[in-house]
């Protein structure tokens, strides 16, 4: 049996909130986490738009229907980044994909972005690592929300990407993906590595919260 691949076209979607205009001055892309779609996502992000700020919710390539208990519930759909069945080729896709949506967006300015925000949320602090490190883009801040730079990060270019993109690791204290001895173990990671980061925390689980999203924003 021989395994074979091929590139194809193929019809992605993203979400933008805020105007662009000549008074665009920072853009915040922000990818959802496992299970979401980036229309409710992007709701989230509803008291960013303050005419000065353009928030893009890229969504991720695959959807399926979601299920509670083994049984499908037939009007809810989720999206996920990859799976681990040909991950490098997903990694790569929704690296070009996320690359094509900046450069859309872009297009509509009339003048260059004075800052680029970065959030990634649970399965989206991946995507949103592995774009970064990839790309040349300066980055204002990596918001690393929920959840942690992969394991596998590229360590020739990742150590200097994170480093210089203004790394954010956010968790909330009653998130059980986030507990504070497996988070101190990624501060330790961080630590050999010479990345700087800061560490913000909310009161609340494995969500974004508000107050600290507008702190976030300033």
């Amino acid at each position: 049996m021989d395994e074979r691949h091929i590139k194809i076209s193929r019809t992605a979607r993203y979400f933008i909130l805020g105007a662009i205009n000549s008074d665009t001055r920072q853009l915040w892309l922000v990818c959802h986490g496992y299970r979401q779609l980036a229309r409710r996502f992007l709701d989230r992000f509803q008291k960013l738009d303050d005419g000065s700020r353009v928030i893009v919710a890229p969504e991720g390539l695959s959807r399926f229907y979601l299920e509670e208990n083994g049984v499908r519930e037939s009007d809810k759909i989720g999206a996920t980044w990859m799976t681990r069945e040909d991950r490098m080729n997903e990694i790569r896709d929704y690296i070009g994909y996320l690359d094509e949506v900046l450069e859309n967006v872009q297009e509509g300015l009339a003048e260059p972005l004075e800052s680029l925000i970065v959030l990634g949320f649970s399965q989206g602090v991946h995507t949103a690592c592995r774009w970064v490190i990839a790309g040349d883009m300066p980055v204002k801040n990596l918001i690393c929300w929920g959840a942690y730079p992969p394991d596998d990060l590229d360590l020739e270019r990742g150590p200097g990407r994170l480093a210089d993109s203004g790394l954010i690791l956010v968790r909330g204290l009653s998130d059980r993906r986030a507990m504070e001895e497996s988070h101190h173990m990624q501060e330790e990671r961080l630590f050999k590595m010479n990345v700087p980061f800061r560490t913000l925390t909310h009161p609340g689980g494995h969500d974004l919260d508000a107050g600290l999203l507008q702190n976030l924003a300033g």
